[in-house]
């Protein structure tokens, strides 16, 4: 699974919180979210994000509360993939329930500027800046972990287990 977009960047400890403000906490249709994303932390993010972008960020991305509108809020903005230094484990575990690839690598935060192109191959873990002409390597999903992104989350790919024992 490979995607292919611009960067959105934003710095260390982006909280959900900053993802998707509190004030929106009563919606629950995603496309809602998607139009309040990061709205306290980059006013234009909701004007210029394209279906396939990428954000990078520092270390601990998604932490604070476990909302789990924050990584549905992303996906629903058209983001394909975030990567970051290291994320809190409760929103990497909701974004990967929801079907949001998430990749940890370490010197994504300093190679890979705003605007930068980058292509990502889940598979492999492989980080091109297609801007730069730089690689860089993220740990590769485990195959359990690629079923539940390619099913699009785990009630999808819980759907097509059940499915398969019929």
């Amino acid at each position: 699974m490979t995607f292919k977009g611009r960067v959105f960047k934003y710095g260390a400890n982006v909280d959900t919180d900053a993802i998707i403000p509190a004030r929106y906490l009563n919606m629950h249709d995603p496309q809602e979210l998607a139009d309040h994303c990061m709205e306290d932390i980059d006013v234009n993010f909701v004007k210029n994000v394209k279906k396939g972008d990428i954000i990078v960020a520092g270390a601990n991305f998604g932490c604070g509360s476990s909302r789990e509108h924050a990584p549905l809020a992303i996906k629903a903005a058209g983001i394909s993939c975030v990567i970051a230094k290291s994320f809190a484990r409760i929103f990497f575990r909701n974004a990967i329930n929801i079907g949001l690839p998430l990749l940890e690598c370490e010197e994504a935060e300093t190679q890979i500027s705003d605007g930068d192109i980058v292509e990502v191959d889940l598979v492999t873990g492989t980080i091109n800046n297609l801007t730069t002409g730089k690689s860089l390597k993220a740990k590769p999903y485990p195959d359990f972990m690629m079923e539940i992104v390619n099913a699009g989350g785990l009630v999808e790919y819980t759907r097509k287990k059940l499915a398969g024992m019929r």
